[in-house]
């Protein structure tokens, strides 16, 4: 997909104007189907960046659709999330076709509400995740009949209930996605498990290299950019399947390695703590004893 120039969009309404879609019902917020979305003058590509919450439900998707590091190319039904402020590009050869629901949200009509604190913490908002959340049937028909209800109160006249009721709705949503993500990384094990044999292999090839020396532990974000995944993302993944973040597992392989370097070398731990890219040896001791409840040296005199 070539780079795209994006466009900010500020509001909601800017949002319908560019889109072709007619005026909103409400300034703050809008559900759209995505089958009257049409692509901003005829462009085969274009980026937006939105001021505002974006989730979207799509099917039978004939373009290409990149957020993060990530490319999109899907038929089945799927929903991507997008706080304010990420960018996205969409590409289609000929008219771009899918079906579906999008639901815009714009932060103040979240103002002084508890989802304003609690729609930040949700992982799957972050705009360098780039696994989107594949539904089942079950999961799309309880998604398709929560955004249906906020329609009908979207198009309904406003009273003092209809702000209520919405939000109570979209929390519902969001509790939702929560739980299918959660089931999502538990049943594509295969995937899944194939990201915990290239994490492995990352790491080993990290200590292997002259890197720990010279640049310290790994980061968690070094290690999710050679993954090719988000830091949110991969540390969600792998306490589901592991119980442990990304930083426990870092730590997990310099224990690994160091209990080789201890066991099998002459090294002082002085030595040793500096391999593994440590500046004070008191640090590598410290963490070592928070790990094995044994000091290095103490480790290393129950080999002789």
């Amino acid at each position: 997909m070539k780079n795209v120039q994006p466009q900010r969009i500020k509001t909601i309404t800017d949002y319908h104007q560019v889109m072709g879609l007619p005026k909103p019902e409400h300034p703050l917020i809008s559900v759209v189907p995505f089958e009257a979305i049409r692509r901003p003058s005829g462009e085969k590509s274009y980026g937006q960046i939105h001021n505002f919450y974006s989730i979207a439900l799509k099917r039978n998707f004939n373009g290409k659709l990149k957020y993060g590091q990530q490319d999109y190319d899907f038929d089945e039904g799927i929903m991507v999330f997008m706080s304010p402020g990420q960018v996205f590009t969409i590409e289609a050869d000929g008219d771009l076709q899918h079906t579906g629901w999008l639901l815009l949200v714009h932060p103040d009509y979240l103002w002084n509400t508890s989802l304003a604190k609690t729609i930040k913490q949700y992982d799957y908002f972050s705009y360098s995740v780039h696994e989107a959340l594949h539904l089942s049937e079950k999961e799309e028909a309880v998604v398709t009949g929560i955004l249906k209800n906020i329609e009908q109160e979207y198009r309904a006249n406003i009273d003092k209930f209809s702000q209520n009721v919405i939000l109570a709705q979209l929390d519902l949503l969001l509790t939702y996605a929560d739980r299918f993500y959660h089931r999502q990384f538990i049943t594509r094990k295969i995937t899944n498990h194939q990201l915990l044999n290239r994490l492995e292999a990352t790491l080993d090839a990290y200590f292997a290299s002259d890197a720990l020396a010279e640049k310290g532990l790994p980061t968690v974000q070094h290690i999710a950019e050679a993954l090719n995944v988000s830091p949110n993302y991969l540390s969600v993944l792998l306490n589901v399947l592991t119980g442990q973040s990304t930083q426990q597992h870092i730590h997990d392989k310099l224990i690994e390695k160091a209990k080789e370097k201890l066991s099998t070398t002459d090294l002082s731990v002085g030595e040793i703590a500096y391999a593994l890219g440590f500046e004070h040896s008191q640090s590598f001791s410290k963490l070592f004893k928070s790990k094995t409840n044994t000091s290095p040296l103490v480790f290393r005199h129950s080999f002789n």
